[in-house]
């Protein structure tokens, strides 16, 4: 019997993502481009996963495409679907056991309750900032050092600073405010890690925390969040080399299973 590939594609606000997977559980390939909906980002990373897979977009039995920017796929994918379903999917694959995925993106926040493998119930920001990657990335900005670092910095904090605005303008002027007052960077880094944690902790107890508790979106990979999280959650949290392919993984999945009925 031929192997069969399928395509997940997962268009965020700020970065497309590509995963191939083969015969429904091995991952053949992926992709991911720096920039998401509206721009060329999702068409680079097709082109790119393919490259990596060494294979044409006719070897694919089936594409399923997911994300905010999802829509603009028609045409390139069979078919779309909510990152909210998708994120659940991946999340149950790579962790059998999960119950809660709290998944931190570029423009909002989600946090699933899953049973079974299947999205139940959920809470949602996409309204406001506060919290998201791009809090973070504004933050870095201010402070001038690479969101990247952050985690790493934070943990070097020997003082609570407490940044309390949960809006990110106001934020952003308490930080500079902390930095005109010569407070240590990462001391304000530790206190905004601890402002997401406490604005995403808010929303999760909206549904119920239950283990086992897993954390995606580009945010997990954010050492001083996810610590901050464990802390005032008082769970562990799990997190994966694949965090930022979560829901193209889910897109996948859902392929798999559309290409096989």
């Amino acid at each position: 019997m031929a192997d069969l590939y399928t395509l997940g594609i997962d268009v965020g606000s700020t970065a497309s993502k590509c995963l191939i997977l083969k015969n429904g559980q091995e991952i053949a390939a992926k992709s991911l481009v720096d920039v998401g909906a509206g721009t060329s980002g999702p068409k680079r990373a097709i082109d790119a996963v393919l490259a990596n897979a060494g294979m044409e977009a006719g070897d694919l039995a089936y594409t399923l495409a997911t994300g905010y920017g999802r829509m603009s796929l028609m045409g390139l994918a069979d078919r779309q679907m909510s990152e909210l379903s998708c994120h659940a999917k991946g999340a149950a694959f790579l962790f059998p056991g999960v119950h809660t995925v709290i998944d931190i993106g570029g423009q909002d926040v989600k946090v699933l309750h899953i049973d079974d493998g299947v999205m139940v119930n959920f809470q949602m920001n996409d309204k406001c900032a506060a919290g998201t990657g791009r809090f973070l990335d504004v933050m870095a900005r201010v402070l001038e050092v690479k969101v990247e670092e952050m985690g790493r910095l934070g943990a070097l904090s020997t003082k609570q600073v407490a940044i309390s605005s949960t809006c990110t303008v106001f934020a952003e002027s308490e930080v500079i405010s902390q930095l005109a007052q010569g407070t240590d960077r990462n001391d304000i880094i530790a206190g905004i890690h601890r402002s997401v944690a406490s604005r995403v902790v808010g929303l999760a107890h909206r549904i119920g925390v239950q283990q086992q508790v897993v954390m995606t979106g580009g945010v997990a990979q954010n050492t001083g969040v996810v610590e901050a999280l464990k802390d005032q959650l008082g769970c562990e949290i799990f997190t994966s080399p694949l965090t930022q392919y979560n829901g193209a993984l889910g897109a996948a999945l859902f392929a798999y299973q559309c290409a096989t009925k």
